[in-house]
């Protein structure tokens, strides 16, 4: 008989036990760091945590610590030691107080970055580029599960009503796993993730929050963070969290990743010029972006980009005011202004930020 949510060790746990050692003093010189990174699947996250007799002001003033490779799809049992290089500190939403979470790059033992430690190329990327002041924002969504990795909320042996009212709704019938959303918004806040909303997505059971405007780099480490405590949060619950691109088959929406991106130039006064030239050159290497976009280069989406439920399609580029169905989007309000930014509708839910980033600057500003 398989698991159902009531049956998931950890929503049964009682959580009111944990309260009292969570209350117990800690002395003033001693802080608990959590290490997060990215491990070999290019999608899942790991943490391990580490007692700091300081409190940080800057990433580098932490230690490089490493770990067992082996066991994160990174490294062979022979030479397993892999490196965590803190780039990114945030406070800690679960333990409070001074305690923080730490977001690192994942080096081998040679010094060269790991094969998912896509952040390193990216920030190089980002700084021949900073004189544009490149602006993004991305639109997470994702879909809760329950244990027999059924979506949360729907019936055991059947299906919930037609997509319609289910976006932006409200009511028992509507919306399931409220509880997590609203826990994940105040958990990204405290941290200093710049979350700036959510809502109920197509898809019952499907939700999504927005991260940004982010000044380059910092969109991928503050979307990371925002995934960390999502999947950290619903472990609370016993509710999985999944950020697959198409979790239903069938007449269901998929989960995106929309990217909004700006450049100094699109955001002043004519720059819907600067927007049109930069969809121009994305046209030219639709293919190089769509391998971009997702950690299976291109599978994952191909799942999703079907030219149905408001995708594109993966073998076609096409772009639009308004247009939800096309690759790329001009909202209506910046056609109407001449300036401001455009969204990238291609990349899926799972994909690597700091991926996305570099293959759109490499392209709208770097002419590469």
């Amino acid at each position: 008989m398989s698991r159902t949510l009531e049956q998931s060790p950890n929503a049964a746990i009682n959580k009111n036990i944990l309260d009292k050692y969570m209350n117990l003093p800690i002395p003033d010189d001693k802080i608990q760091a959590t290490y997060i990174w990215i491990d070999g699947t290019g999608e899942g996250l790991r943490c391990k945590d580490r007692t700091i007799d300081f409190i940080p002001q800057s990433p580098k003033e932490l230690p490089i610590w490493n770990y067992d490779g082996s066991s994160t799809y990174q490294a062979d049992g022979k030479n397993s030691d892999v490196y965590l290089h803190p780039v990114a500190i945030y406070k800690d939403p679960f333990r409070q107080g001074n305690n923080i979470l730490v977001l690192c790059e994942t080096y081998k033992f040679d010094g060269t970055p790991t094969g998912t430690n896509k952040r390193q190329s990216c920030a190089e990327v980002v700084n021949k580029c900073i004189k544009e002041e490149p602006w993004f924002g991305i639109e997470q969504e994702y879909t809760l599960l329950d244990m027999d990795d059924r979506p949360f909320g729907w019936p055991k042996m059947g299906f919930p009503g037609p997509q319609g009212p289910y976006y932006c709704g409200v009511g028992a019938n509507k919306v399931f796993g409220r509880e997590i959303v609203e826990a994940h918004y105040r958990a990204c806040l405290y941290a200093g993730v710049k979350i700036c909303g959510t809502n109920a997505e197509v898809m019952p059971a499907q939700w999504e929050y927005q991260v940004g405007p982010c000044l380059g780099i910092s969109i991928g480490d503050d979307l990371w963070i925002s995934r960390f405590l999502l999947h950290r949060i619903s472990e609370e619950f016993g509710i999985v969290a999944t950020l697959d691109p198409k979790p239903m088959t069938g007449d269901w929406n998929g989960a995106g990743a929309h990217t909004n991106v700006s450049t100094k130039t699109m955001r002043q006064p004519g720059g819907i010029t600067a927007i049109q030239t930069a969809i121009d050159k994305l046209s030219k290497h639709h293919l190089r972006h769509i391998h971009a976009y997702d950690p299976h280069q291109g599978k994952d989406n191909a799942r999703r980009l079907t030219g149905k439920h408001e995708t594109s399609s993966i073998h076609d580029f096409s772009s639009g005011v308004a247009h939800r169905g096309a690759s790329i989007r001009i909202p209506r309000g910046v056609s109407d202004e001449g300036c401001g930014y455009f969204e990238d509708r291609r990349p899926s839910s799972n994909c690597d930020p700091y991926s996305v980033v570099e293959a759109i600057l490499r392209t709208i500003c770097l002419d590469q």
